[in-house]
Parts: C-alpha cells; structure tokens; sequence
C-alpha cells in the first residue's frame, strides 16, 4: 500500500495534464496509473505512423463496438489509446477546438463557468503556436501547435480552389476568430515529430520527485468508503495493489473506459450492477449514458495527378519517405496525411456550420468493409473527401459486460438514431457531390469509385452511408456534466454528484460532443480542472 494527494486513473490526454499541473508546485505527492505501457516507440513519434498503432494492441485497446441495428448491424471499430499520452499518441495530431457556439451550448445548460469567454483561457495556457501569441492563441505553453499550409500536396490546392468555387470563404485559421471555411489545418507537431500529451505535459514533469508514474497498471476498482473516494487498486503484473489517495481520486480513462471503471466500484445503474454481482455505491442511472461520436463517410475519386498513394505504395517509396524523415524530419511521414478540410453550412438557415468536411490526397481502402493502415495505400492516384455532421443528436451508451475488470466494456453506438442525423447524410453527400463536380476538382478528377455513379438517390446514399460511415474517434459525453443529478454525473467542477473526493476529467463529462476534433478540448478541460483543484 502506498499513498499519495492525488491518484490520478490514466495516462491519456487528461491525465497526462492533470499529472503535471498537480506536480508543479511540489507540494502535492501525485501517482499516475496507466494500463499501457511507454509512448518510446518510433510507430508513435513519427507523426504517420499512427496508421500502424491504429490496429496495434501494444498501444490501442481496440475495441469492437455492438452490433449496431442503425448501421445495418455492424459493428463498429473504437481504437482508443493504451500507452502514456493515450489517444494523443495514437490520434492523426489535428488541432480543432471546435466552435464557440458548442461552448456556450453547455454554459446555457447550467454549466456555469464553461462558455467560450470562460475556456479561451485555458486553451491558450496550454499552446505554444508557431504564430506567436494572440487573442485567440498563446505561446510558451506545453503543447506546440503547427500549420503544414507550406507542405500540404499540391492537390490541396485544388480542394481549396473548388471550395472557393462554392462560395465557401477561406480560413486560414480555425482556431480563430471564425470557424467556418476551408483552409488546412492545425497540428500538434513540432519540427516532424508527434507532440502527445505525454511529451508535451508528462514527460517534462516525470523527473519531479512528487510524481511517480507506474505503466501496466490495471485499475480493478476505486475504493470507496462512507461515500468518499480514498484510493484505487489496480493489478500490476499480476498483484493487486492499493494505493491511497489522500485528497482525491480523479479519473481521466475516457469517454470509454472511465464509465467501466465507475460502474465496477458500484457507482452506476444499480440493477446493471446487481445483475454483475456488484455491490451498489451510488445509484447513478446516467453512468455510461449519452455516448456521442462523429460518423464519417469517405467518397474515393480516381485521380489523373499524382497523389500520395504514388508516393507511399511503392516500397521504393517508403524507403525515401523513411529516409527523407530520418534526414531533416521533412516528407510525407513527418505530417498527417488529413491535410485540407472545410465547416460548412449545408443550408443558408443555418446559423452555424452543420458539416466537417476532410480532404486527403492519399487513399488506403480497397474494400468497402475492410480498411487498410496507412502503410498500404492504394497502387493508383486517388483521393478522398469525407464528411461528419458536426453536432450529432443520436445517443448511445457504453456499459460492463461482467465484474471482471478485464472484460472489454459493452459500447453501444446508435449512430443514426434520429431524423437529423439522418437528414444530414443526405445533405452531406449532395454538399460532397457538388464540391467535388466544381471545376478545380472535376479537372483533376478520373472518376468516382466509391460508392460510385450509381449511388444517387436518398435512400442509395443512406443504405451506403449505413455500409461503410464509421467513427472517427471522438467518444465523448458518457459521464455528461450539469447541474442536475437526475440527468447528468459530474456537476460543472467535474466532481461525481453526491460522492466526495473524486472527480472526472475527460471527454466523457462533455455534456454535447464539440463540433470537430476532441484533443484540444480536453487538454482544455484538463487545464480547467487543475485549476478546480488546486483552489479548491
């Protein structure tokens, strides 16, 4: 038995920030528990090469989804980190705050202190932008943030040109004072290397005599008594282990992970838990309740220029593209391959955009049911563009299959659950579609080969969307934040209604999933809730 201030359940992209603010000061003794392993692996410091621990145990968790009875009954894929800076070392490294309007949504819910005006703040504490300081960004903090406008392929251009065609106005920042248009984005890169949660945030605090850090540890439970949460036991190779927490505990496994370890310390639904034979804590019907992610659907053109996939498919090509980053850092492998992409409103009503649309000049799927890793892109020029609806309104939930903490937890997706969703699907192809049909596109344009010409109706477009759309890794609101206990988990400083001393802080207190990528908006909240803490 050991004991600590703070015991902190996960080294992702929270935890890795909660670790080193906790530390800082040296007042506080911190222990890290992170189930994974270390982040020293080139497949996670080289930026592309999260197209190789996208299917890799050693780093993911791998998750397979429920069968899905809105997508026709499949079962969707759910990487999700499992390695120090968790899903940041494993993630394709876009910076996207998301819109103002997503901030302010969850501030008129009652979540005081949380508007776009109250959180500006704490992404800029956490930035280090290659623009310098500004109103909307900050320099000297942890985590570098760079643009790749200068590197993107020249097929960018034509995206960029036929988004122009359409009206849509440039953006050459999306973390600035608009959102809406195309343009390339942000990425937490620094000189082509990945800048994770844990190289920015845990590795510069690790040499701090209060923090200690322990990998392979398993969470079984967190240990509760007289409705306070006062340590964790985990197994660490092969023992089980307790450590104490003096202060709190705080969980930051995930929008997945998190509510698991919830319910296995008998804080939950208290039937789901009588059924698994554990023992009730807190009868907390919300617990793993309001699952949401973004689904997204690629449509694959035949490409009369030279893309990527001309590049990365030979094994000539690897070759330079390996040597051309071991010599200067410089390359294809030294940047993400999602390099251009556009929010927009797919109807002039609207008063914020509706639609995310991604451009690669690189395609690695053959089979319409069985992607490929980036190490296999396809051996003829092609490109892709993709799209999402930025702020779903179909719900899902995750739960435990068993009391055996290491059962995978039951996730259950529900996609396209409601009319919306589904109206945007329609909507989403026809914006593709006459992007795609503008001249700047069309010229460099071969054909459409997946789902092809044929696929033109409603009901064509939806049967495919629910054939081939799947997530793109954005889990969040499972441990939803409010002011209410009926209807959320953690009230609007992150700490678990009606227990003591523990706290969640991950995407999975998000009372709506943010209208982009996920990264920035939890190192956001993180930041947000180190402050919590800390003047509590």
């Amino acid at each position: 038995m050991s004991q600590f201030d703070y015991v902190i359940i996960g080294a992702g992209t929270a935890g890795c920030v909660m670790a080193s603010r906790l530390s800082e000061d040296g007042r506080n003794t911190v222990l890290l528990l992170e189930a994974g392993g270390s982040d020293l692996s080139p497949w996670i410091r080289v930026p592309v090469g999260y197209g190789m621990t996208f299917r890799h145990p050693k780093f993911n968790w791998m998750y397979e989804m429920e069968p899905d009875a809105t997508m026709d009954g499949r079962r969707g894929f759910c990487p999700r980190g499992k390695v120090l800076g968790g899903s940041s070392s494993i993630n394709a490294m876009v910076y996207m705050r998301g819109h103002p309007g997503d901030y302010n949504d969850w501030a008129a819910m009652g979540n005081d202190g949380w508007s776009y005006q109250d959180v500006l703040p704490y992404f800029l504490k956490s930035e280090d932008h290659e623009r310098g300081a500004s109103a909307y960004h900050g320099a000297g903090g942890p985590m570098h943030i760079s643009g790749i406008r200068q590197y993107t392929h020249p097929i960018c251009d034509n995206f960029l040109a036929g988004c122009d065609e359409l009206g849509i106005p440039r953006n050459d920042d999306f973390n600035g004072a608009q959102m809406e248009g195309s343009g390339t984005w942000d990425f937490s890169l620094r000189k082509g290397w990945r800048v994770s949660a844990a190289t920015a945030f845990l590795r510069p605090a690790m040499s701090r005599g209060n923090l200690a850090v322990e990998t392979h540890a398993h969470v079984a439970r967190i240990v509760m008594r007289d409705r306070e949460a006062r340590g964790v036991e985990y197994f660490h190779r092969g023992r089980l282990k307790l450590a104490e927490a003096r202060r709190e505990v705080i969980l930051c496994a995930g929008a997945i992970n998190s509510p698991k370890i919830l319910m296995l310390s008998g804080i939950g639904d208290a039937a789901v838990l009588s059924q698994h034979g554990i023992e009730t804590v807190l009868d907390q019907p919300r617990v793993g309740q309001g699952l949401q992610d973004h689904v997204a659907v690629s449509y694959y053109y035949r490409c009369t220029q030279r893309t990527l996939n001309d590049v990365l498919h030979p094994f000539s090509g690897k070759v330079k593209a390996a040597l051309h980053w071991a010599w200067n850092r410089g390359g294809p492998l030294g940047r993400s391959v999602n390099q251009a992409g556009a929010f927009v409103r797919s109807r002039e009503d609207l008063e914020r955009p509706n639609l995310h649309l991604y451009f690669n000049p690189l395609t690695y799927t053959t089979s319409s049911t069985k992607p490929k890793t980036l190490a296999n892109a396809d051996p003829f020029s092609a490109f892709l563009i993709s799209f999402n609806t930025c702020r779903p309104t179909s719900r899902g939930a995750v739960s435990i299959r068993s009391a055996d903490p290491f059962a995978p937890p039951a996730i259950h997706a529900s996609f396209l659950a409601t009319p919306e969703d589904i109206a945007d699907v329609y909507e989403g192809a026809r914006f593709l579609r006459r992007l795609a049909a503008t001249g700047p596109l069309s010229q460099i344009t071969e054909r459409e080969y997946l789902p092809g010409p044929d696929v033109t109706s409603d009901a064509a477009v939806l049967a495919d969307f629910r054939q081939r759309a799947g997530t793109v890794y954005h889990s969040s609101c499972t441990l939803q934040m409010g002011p209410d206990p009926t209807t959320s988990v953690v009230d609007p400083q992150l700490r678990v209604h009606g227990l003591g001393r523990l706290r969640v802080v991950d995407a999975s207190v998000f009372p709506t999933v943010t209208s982009g990528n996920t990264n920035a908006p939890v190192v956001m909240a993180a930041e947000k809730a180190a402050d919590f803490i800390r003047n509590s």
